[in-house]
């Protein structure tokens, strides 16, 4: 089973390209917050994701940096060739649902459940008072 379940905030606003075929793409990284060797220090990882067609769109135009979301996606790892000739390999998270974990604002234009899914995964989004754990 490939899946992966991250929460972190955007490292930088999504960038929204499109294929010779139309089909939407955006790519950001997420920083995700680790702890660090039992001192209690925080270390982020900066996790790619990339999102496909209407769930890009839907990205691109609500999501910024610094906006904290939930990823459920699969991990990807591709090759590439670089113009010069040179092969590398990438890790990315290509996302199939994100949710919005930030408090929605009064006066915001955010439409809809307040989350961004190709499924209903984690459609309820509670308060951070009303969750008995942090």
């Amino acid at each position: 089973m490939n899946k992966v379940i991250l929460v972190g905030r955007l490292a930088q606003d999504p960038e929204v390209r499109y294929t010779a075929n139309g089909k939407a793409v955006a790519s950001f990284n997420l920083a995700v917050n680790r702890f660090g060797s039992g001192q209690g220090q925080n270390n982020a990882d900066f996790i790619p994701i990339v999102a496909w067609e209407k769930l890009a769109e839907s990205a691109g135009n609500n999501l910024s940096k610094g906006s904290k979301v939930l990823v459920d996606g699969r991990l990807q790892i591709r090759s590439y060739e670089t113009t010069d000739g040179q092969k590398r390999r990438v890790a990315e998270v290509v996302a199939q649902s994100i949710e919005f974990l930030d408090r929605k604002q009064a006066g915001s234009n955010n439409a809809g459940d307040g989350g961004l899914t190709v499924d209903s995964f984690g459609k309820d989004v509670f308060p951070d008072e009303d969750i008995p754990f942090s």
